[in-house]
């Protein structure tokens, strides 16, 4: 796109505002994505999972057994990331990682009777998650569709 053609924010007027921190998107959902993370720290330790492995476990906790390729697309994450985690995992005893007997280049990723176990003690994660933000039912309900709605428009 030519420099001439790029869209202006809405809300700087001038070269020096386009370019301040405090009116950036990406910034304000990096700084935003961070401190939720670091809400979650405390949250997720009593369970022994970090976020990335909190986000795997919610997913198998949805439907059990997936592909690594699956996860991947589920968890946007590439395999140099997800296979390192998914190992810790079944180190730690919370899922166990079977070759495809239809297609051994393919990895499964099943619960352990321990990982599936866990669901029970973090069902309180996500009220204690929705207590800190403060927000109504419908505003974070909202929230959450105007950033996939955004993902999706940027993936697009």
């Amino acid at each position: 796109m030519p420099r001439s053609a790029l869209p202006t924010s809405p809300h700087a007027t001038d070269t020096a505002d386009k370019l301040r921190l405090d009116t950036q998107l990406c910034f304000a959902l990096y700084a935003t994505s961070l401190a939720m993370t670091k809400l979650y720290k405390p949250l997720l330790a009593p369970l022994g999972l970090t976020y990335p492995q909190y986000l795997v476990m919610l997913v198998l906790w949805e439907r059990d057994d997936h592909t690594v390729q699956e996860l991947g697309e589920l968890l946007q994450l590439d395999s140099g990331t997800l296979t390192p985690l998914l190992k810790r995992m079944e180190a730690a005893g919370l899922v166990s990682r079977q070759r495809d007997a239809a297609d051994e280049r393919r990895v499964r990723i099943l619960l352990t009777p321990e990982g599936a176990a866990l669901r029970q003690r973090a069902e309180g994660v996500p009220d204690a998650i929705f207590c800190q933000a403060g927000m109504a039912v419908n505003e974070m309900s909202a929230l959450r569709a105007q950033l996939h709605a955004l993902r999706e428009q940027l993936q697009a």
